[in-house]
């Protein structure tokens, strides 16, 4: 499957500070960036970094930042679901993943998540996919927030729609595990009915069950 990608920027601006969103970053230019410290949700900053520039290399991975000149203090990323997670086993070469979000917390007022996802969709770039996003509490920034889980939730469905992305239900275990946790998903324009089914069976595997 050949992955189309479309490059675009866009500039925030508030309080003279300016900040550039772009994407799908090429690996060689997220080398020549620095990452925030603050950056630190799943991996440490630089670990972060290294893993940033490893799936913009991927075939079908993305890779889009908000950048204050050459620092990173947002990125968004899309890839294949990890080999280990059920969402791998239906072999779907148009099942991608909206893997992780994160901004640096005093960069979160400028809505920076929202412009970053939604430069993702431009140009119909993202037509022939299902996209998901697993939705997990514990990756959650409850304590820097003040968010309760409930309110955070919210948050988090709301930026997902802004691209259309929905709650669609499951019965993955980990998803089941906390009532707050949610399967979020976007099937584009263009993706064949074989794949909505063959999803259909990923989402599922206990159908006796619904």
């Amino acid at each position: 499957m050949e992955h189309r990608k479309c490059y675009h920027a866009h500039v925030v601006t508030r309080d003279d500070v300016v900040i550039v969103i772009e994407g799908p970053v090429k690996p060689e230019v997220l080398q020549t960036m620095d990452m925030h410290s603050g950056l630190n949700a799943f991996r440490r900053p630089r670990e972060q970094h290294e893993a940033l520039v490893e799936i913009a290399a991927l075939p079908e991975g993305r890779i889009i930042v908000a950048r204050d000149g050459q620092t990173i203090v947002g990125y968004v990323t899309f890839h294949y679901p990890d080999e280990l997670e059920r969402w791998s086993e239906g072999q779907m070469e148009d099942l991608v993943e909206l893997g992780a979000v994160e901004v640096a917390r005093e960069y979160r007022s400028f809505g920076l998540g929202k412009k970053m996802i939604q430069t993702a969709f431009e140009d119909e770039q993202m037509e022939n996919y299902i996209v998901f996003t697993t939705e997990y509490y514990w990756h959650w920034d409850l304590e820097g927030s003040k968010l309760s889980v409930w309110d955070y939730r919210k948050m988090m469905e709301k930026l997902m729609e802004s691209v259309d992305m929905i709650w669609y239900a499951t019965d993955d275990p980990e998803i089941c595990s906390h009532p707050a946790n949610c399967l979020m998903v976007r099937i584009g324009k263009d993706v064949p009915l074989s794949s909505k089914e063959q999803f259909d069976r990923v989402r599922f595997k206990q159908r006796f069950m619904y």
